[in-house]
C-alpha cells in the first residue's frame, strides 16, 4: 500500500494491527493478564510496605500474650489424638492459620471493594486483552502472595521461639497458603455483591465467629456436641486442624480431605468471582 493511501485510511486503521496479529496479541496478553496485575499491586505497594507488613503483627501479639503468657498459667491441652502439648504450641498453629484468613480475606475484600467501585481500576483493566476470569485469578494470586509472606515470617518466629518440633512443618506454610486461597475467593466473589462500605459489617461478622470458635485458642472438645458438629464444618477449623498436624508431627489421612475441602472452596469462589465481574464490568 502506498503511504498516500496509508494516509487516507481512518487514524483507527492506521493504528490497529492486522486481524491475525491483534488475535495473537490478545491471546499473549490474557495468557500473562494475571501477572501483570499481581505487578502492578507489587509496584504500588513499594510507597506502602509498612501497611503491607502490618499483618504480620497481630498474630504476632496474640502469640505473645497468650501463647507465651497465659499458657504459663494453662499449662498442657490435648493435642492431635488426645496427646497433651504446651498450650503455646497448640495455640501458635491456630493463629498462623488465622492470620492467613485476615491476610487473604481483607485483601480481597476491603481494597477490591474500593479499586472496583471507587478507583474504577477495573474497568481501565478491561479495556486491555485481560478478561475477568484473568482479573478474579491476578486478584486472588496477590492475596496469596500477600499471605504466603505472612505464613513464612509467623513461621519463622515459631521457629525462633522454638515452637516448631517436626519436620512436617514445611508443610505449613503451603497448607497457609491453601487456606488463604480459600478465605481470598469466597472473600472476592463475596466482595462483588456489596453495595456500600456499611456491607463490610458482614465481613466482620462472619470472621469473628470463626476466629474464637475454629478451635484455634480451645481444644474442640470443650464445646457442646451439636457446636462441635457446626465447628466442623466451617473452613477455618479445616485449616487450623490442618496446620496443627503439621506442625506438631501427627500427620494422617484426614488432612488430605480438609486439603480438598479448602481448594474446592477456593475454586468455587475463583468461579463465582469471573461471572460475577464479567456481569458488572462487560455491560
Amino acid at each position: 500500500m502506498s503511504s498516500a493511501a496509508s494516509r487516507m485510511l481512518p487514524p483507527t486503521g492506521r493504528m490497529l494491527p492486522p486481524a491475525g496479529r491483534l488475535g495473537r496479541l490478545r491471546r499473549a496478553g490474557t495468557d500473562a493478564g494475571s501477572l501483570r496485575l499481581i505487578e502492578r499491586h507489587a509496584r504500588a505497594y513499594r510507597h506502602a510496605w509498612l501497611v503491607f507488613a502490618s499483618g504480620v503483627f497481630e498474630p504476632l501479639l496474640y502469640l505473645l500474650s497468650l501463647g507465651l503468657g497465659l499458657g504459663v498459667l494453662i499449662g498442657k491441652v490435648p493435642g492431635p489424638g488426645g496427646r497433651l502439648v504446651p498450650y503455646r504450641e497448640f495455640v501458635a498453629p491456630g493463629l498462623l492459620a488465622v492470620s492467613s484468613m485476615n491476610g487473604a480475606m481483607y485483601d480481597s475484600t476491603f481494597n477490591v471493594f474500593f479499586r472496583l467501585k471507587y478507583a474504577k481500576l477495573y474497568d481501565a483493566i478491561l479495556a486491555t486483552p485481560i478478561r475477568p476470569a484473568q482479573l478474579a485469578l491476578g486478584e486472588i494470586g496477590w492475596a496469596l502472595i500477600r499471605g504466603a509472606i505472612y505464613a513464612v515470617a509467623f513461621t519463622l518466629v515459631m521457629l525462633a521461639l522454638g515452637l516448631v518440633h517436626s519436620p512436617w512443618a514445611v508443610l505449613a506454610v503451603p497448607g497457609a497458603v491453601l487456606i488463604g486461597f480459600a478465605f481470598a475467593a469466597v472473600g472476592m466473589a463475596g466482595t462483588t455483591y456489596m453495595k456500600s462500605w456499611q456491607d463490610f459489617d458482614y465481613v466482620i461478622l462472619a470472621s469473628m465467629p470463626l476466629f474464637l470458635f475454629s478451635a484455634t485458642f480451645y481444644p474442640l472438645s470443650v464445646y457442646p456436641r451439636p457446636l462441635q458438629v457446626i465447628i466442623e464444618c466451617t473452613p477455618l477449623y479445616q485449616g487450623v486442624v490442618l496446620l496443627r498436624d503439621l506442625v506438631l508431627g501427627a500427620p494422617g489421612p484426614g488432612l488430605l480431605w480438609r486439603a480438598a475441602y479448602l481448594a474446592a472452596l477456593g475454586l468455587a469462589g475463583l468461579l463465582v468471582t469471573g461471572r460475577r465481574l464479567a456481569r458488572l464490568l462487560l455491560v
